[in-house]
């Protein structure tokens, strides 16, 4: 569908964006411009200027409604290739991100397997699975990311900056 619209052929098509999951990454990539500048240069809480704990939730919270948007096509790239999710850049700036709030947040925990353990609910396969068959709304998923992220509050109650 996509070479016949452009006027190509299929080949071509696989040429410049190498499989399924390249093209479906080259179509995303407009909204993915946009919400990486969001969460780095745009105004707070998701963008710096709000505390550690608050942008975390933000970013959280923008990424189920990104995912929840953009489902299909994440889908289509996610299932192409096992580890298109992690190769094709974003995760791994998603991860840096959470990992640098986090350490804001819990200076001794292991950011970086954290910041893993709360992007591996956006994977594209399990959060079709809780949307679709599990019924959850997206007010549900977002619910369920503040009770995790309650339980990551610095021991002592005191809130980071």
């Amino acid at each position: 569908e996509v070479a016949k619209a452009a006027g190509v052929g299929v080949g071509t098509v696989y040429r410049r964006f190498g499989d399924r999951a390249g093209l479906a990454y080259a179509v995303i990539n407009d909204r993915e411009v946009k919400f990486q500048a969001a969460f780095l240069t745009g105004p707070p809480p998701l963008g710096p200027g709000a505390g550690a704990a608050e942008r975390v939730r933000a970013f959280l919270h923008a990424l189920v409604d990104r995912t929840e948007d953009q489902l299909g096509l994440l889908l289509v790239a996610e299932m192409d290739s096992a580890d298109a999710r992690f190769t094709e850049g974003s995760y791994e700036l998603y991860r840096q991100h959470l990992a640098l709030l986090l350490d804001r947040i819990r200076p001794a925990a292991d950011v970086h397997w954290l910041a893993d353990a709360l992007l591996a609910p956006l994977a594209a396969n399990l959060y079709g699975y809780q949307r679709r068959t599990g019924g959850m709304s997206v007010a549900r998923v977002k619910a369920g990311y503040d009770d995790l992220l309650a339980g990551l509050a610095p021991r002592g109650g005191a809130t980071a900056p």
